[in-house]
Order: structure tokens, then C-alpha cells, then sequence
């Protein structure tokens, strides 16, 4: 057994030292990598156990997707909406692991290409959301808009996200889409800030691949919230359809828990007076 703590920026070292040293009492192999340098870590690595909050969770995930690990996410920030255990219960989520106490959550993810024609330009995978927006000088965009490749419609906005479920909870929700429960296949059309009020969310079944060709721009593509956005100049597109593998989440928690975990983390279904 092989275990790849990933380690977030705000990780204390005395909690990476409680994680590892619970592997290895229990004769795991066990390695502390750091965010940003965990890609050359994760060969025949059985588990990958994110140590911050959910920006952690989603590098995990992108590492742990092509090599079909499952990843356990460990919450030391504020929110950790996408993790499972919280620092204190630290040792007791790895222990439940080690003794084969836990179910596996599959969750969607997002393969996204930008093209210039038929030409890919390049491919990466997202866990929540690919978002394209305006940029440089450019006020507003105008996005055309395919679906299998049958011609949706033109809008004017500030841009548009395409998420999974996973991402409906996240950047997608804060841009008025609706909630996705996280194990569906779907994915959902956010339009930020539409010329035409119209113009609303929209959620496809899934296996379509959602295509958002650049008409006016130009534009920047964004995956996951991702520090560096990658330019798109008027004219390309970009491809957004589920990825052939899917994130495999180490889950405690019975399925239904999402539910108290909308109320918990983002107050969903709380009155706005207290309940007589």
C-alpha cells in the first residue's frame, strides 16, 4: 500500500506528521509531496490524501484521474465543500481507509480542447468548471454555441462556464446555476452576465460535448480557477465533454449526506428566521 499526502500551501507540518506517521504504523509506504509538485509522485501510488482545503482536492483529483486513484480529500481550510474529513478526525479517516471502511463516490470529470479550426491546440481536465470570459479589450463576448453538434444559438455576455456536477456548487452556483446532485453525468451551461435576459442556465444529458466557438472577442479560458488563464482569439473554440475516467472520492458518509452538507457549508434550506 502506497500513500501520496499532497500537501496545500497552508498545511502546518505537525499534521502532515500525524498523517504519516498513521500510514506507516500500519506499514504503508507513505510520501509528502508538496501541490504544485505531486505530477511525478503518483506512479503506483494506491491513495492520494489531499492535505488543505478544496483547491487541494480539485490538484489531487486532476493527478489521481489518469492513473485511476482514489483520492481521500482532508480539510484544513475554511469551507473543504469537496473534502470528506476534517483535520481533527484525521487519524480516524485514515484508519477507516486502511481497514477497508469506506465506499467510493464516482464523480464526472471534464476533458476540455481549445481548437483553432481543426487543429487542438491543447487538452487539459477539470473537476469543476472550465469558464471562458472576455479579456484585453474586449467588453463583452459573443459565444456560439454547439451541442452534439447541433447549433444551440449565439449569445452576448461577459462569457460562460461549463461545469460538472461536482462544479455546480462552485463557481457555476455563485453565477446563478442550480445544484447538480455530485454523482450525476450531466453538465450545465452557465452564461455570466447574458446581454438578453433570456438567456438562462441550461443543463445536457450527458455523453455531448458543449462547444464554445469565440465570434467577437477576444477571450481566456479558465479550468477549475486555475491562476493561469490560456488565451483564445476570436474565432477558436473550445470543446468541453466528460472524460473517459472518472474521479474516484474516499467517502465515509452515507450517499444522502450531500444534503447536510448544502446546509453545513453553504446554508442551503436554513429559514431566514429561526423555526418556531
Amino acid at each position: 500500500m502506497k500513500i501520496c499526502f499532497l500537501r496545500g500551501p497552508g498545511a502546518e507540518q505537525s499534521v502532515v506528521d500525524r498523517a504519516l506517521a498513521v500510514a506507516r504504523a500500519r506499514k504503508a509506504e507513505a510520501i509528502e509531496v508538496h501541490r504544485d509538485d505531486g505530477a511525478s509522485a503518483v506512479d503506483h501510488t494506491d491513495l492520494i490524501v489531499t492535505l488543505g482545503g478544496d483547491g487541494t482536492f480539485l490538484a489531487g483529483a486532476r493527478l489521481a484521474v489518469p492513473h485511476d486513484i482514489p483520492v481521500l480529500g482532508v480539510n484544513l481550510g475554511r469551507l473543504g465543500f469537496l473534502t470528506e474529513v476534517e483535520e481533527p478526525e484525521l487519524e480516524r479517516g485514515l484508519e477507516h481507509f486502511l481497514e477497508g471502511s469506506y465506499r467510493i463516490e464516482e464523480r464526472n470529470m471534464l476533458q476540455v480542447t481549445l481548437l483553432s479550426g481543426d487543429r487542438a491546440r491543447g487538452h487539459t481536465i477539470g473537476v469543476n468548471e472550465v469558464v471562458v470570459e472576455h479579456s484585453g479589450e474586449a467588453r463583452i463576448l459573443r459565444l456560439e454555441i454547439d451541442v452534439g453538434g447541433q447549433a444551440v444559438g449565439v449569445i452576448d455576455a461577459d462569457g460562460a462556464i461549463v461545469a460538472t456536477a461536482s462544479g455546480s456548487t462552485a463557481y457555476a452556483l455563485a453565477s446563478g446555476g442550480p445544484i447538480l446532485e455530485p454523482t450525476l453525468r450531466d453538465l450545465v451551461l452557465v452564461p455570466m452576465n447574458p446581454f438578453a435576459l433570456t438567456v438562462r442556465p441550461i443543463v445536457f444529458a450527458p455523453g455531448q460535448d458543449i462547444t464554445l466557438k469565440v465570434v467577437r472577442g477576444p477571450a481566456e479560458m479558465r479550468v477549475d480557477g486555475g491562476r493561469r488563464g490560456r488565451a483564445v482569439a476570436t474565432g477558436d473554440a473550445v470543446r468541453c465533454g466528460s472524460h473517459e475516467r472518472s474521479l474516484k472520492v474516499v467517502r465515509f458518509s452515507p450517499p444522502e449526506s450531500f444534503y447536510l452538507r448544502l446546509a453545513d457549508k453553504l446554508g442551503w434550506g436554513r429559514p431566514l428566521v429561526p423555526k418556531k
